[in-house]
């Protein structure tokens, strides 16, 4: 393989792996207004955990959950072959997108409605009087807290586990993949799960410290399970890289990545 065949390769890999990382952050930001029941989809018992005497809590989670554990696995091997670089360019940008996306959702929101519009969506399926614009508002409309708190918890869960990542690759060099990958993820996705919460409920919101704490706890059992579960899709990410880039320009790409990052804070 050429210089220039390499270096067109490397850069159509930085592009395929943002396009991932954008598309599924930016989806888990939009479609994470839905509350879902883990334990229905599984059709099993409700956990009915408590924490610190609060409520029983079962596994309904933001609909963004199934999405981000796509977002930290990119995050993963884009470290691993760009490093530090490479991922704070992405997640700069991706809050960038996110905000922005998040303004002119609110503003389209705020258009008037046309009535054709109105009057064809005027009933639901059973016939009951129905209100398309206000569901629409409902829908996409999200607080100020949970927006702010989304924002700082997916960029200090970025940043965070490509600080993490990269010490693990200096003490287990190129080896052991599984375990920089999933121990950085489940380190930042401890700080993620809180965060959200804190900013949006407890700070903006009226909530008590100790029902975002057993929450917060709920939501990090569920990715710290999701997490060990997709450590094997990591393997196969760097064999589908391997064949693309050839393993000896991959391992070149993944050694130059984690020399570069040294030098970064």
């Amino acid at each position: 393989m050429s210089d220039h065949q390499y270096h067109e390769k490397k850069n159509n890999l930085f592009l395929i792996l943002a396009g991932i990382f954008i598309m599924n952050a930016l989806l888990a930001e939009i479609l994470g207004v839905k509350i879902f029941s883990l334990e229905k989809m599984l059709d099993i018992p409700p956990a009915q955990i408590n924490f610190f005497g609060q409520m029983n809590l079962d596994f309904n989670l933001t609909a963004g959950a199934i999405l981000w554990p796509i977002v930290f696995i990119t995050t993963d091997i884009i470290n691993e072959y760009f490093g530090k670089k490479g991922v704070r360019k992405i997640s700069f940008l991706t809050v960038g997108l996110i905000a922005l996306a998040f303004l002119l959702i609110y503003l389209i929101t705020l258009l008037p409605p046309a009535n054709f519009w109105m009057q064809y969506n005027d009933q639901d399926s059973s016939g009951n009087s129905f209100n398309v614009n206000y569901a629409y508002k409902l829908i996409f409309q999200q607080g100020l807290g949970i927006m702010v708190g989304s924002l700082v918890a997916f960029l200090v869960g970025q940043l965070l586990d490509v600080f993490i990542f990269q010490k693990l690759r200096r003490i287990t060099g190129s080896g052991k993949i599984w375990l920089r990958a999933t121990g950085s993820t489940l380190v930042s996705q401890f700080i993620d799960s809180f965060v959200v919460l804190f900013i949006a409920f407890y700070i903006w919101g009226a909530w008590p410290l100790e029902q975002v704490i057993a929450i917060g706890i709920i939501n990090y059992i569920y990715k710290f399970s999701v997490a060990i579960l997709l450590t094997p899709v990591i393997y196969v990410g760097h064999g589908i890289i391997d064949r693309y880039l050839g393993k000896k320009n991959a391992e070149l790409l993944a050694a130059e990545a984690a020399e570069s990052s040294k030098n970064l804070l």
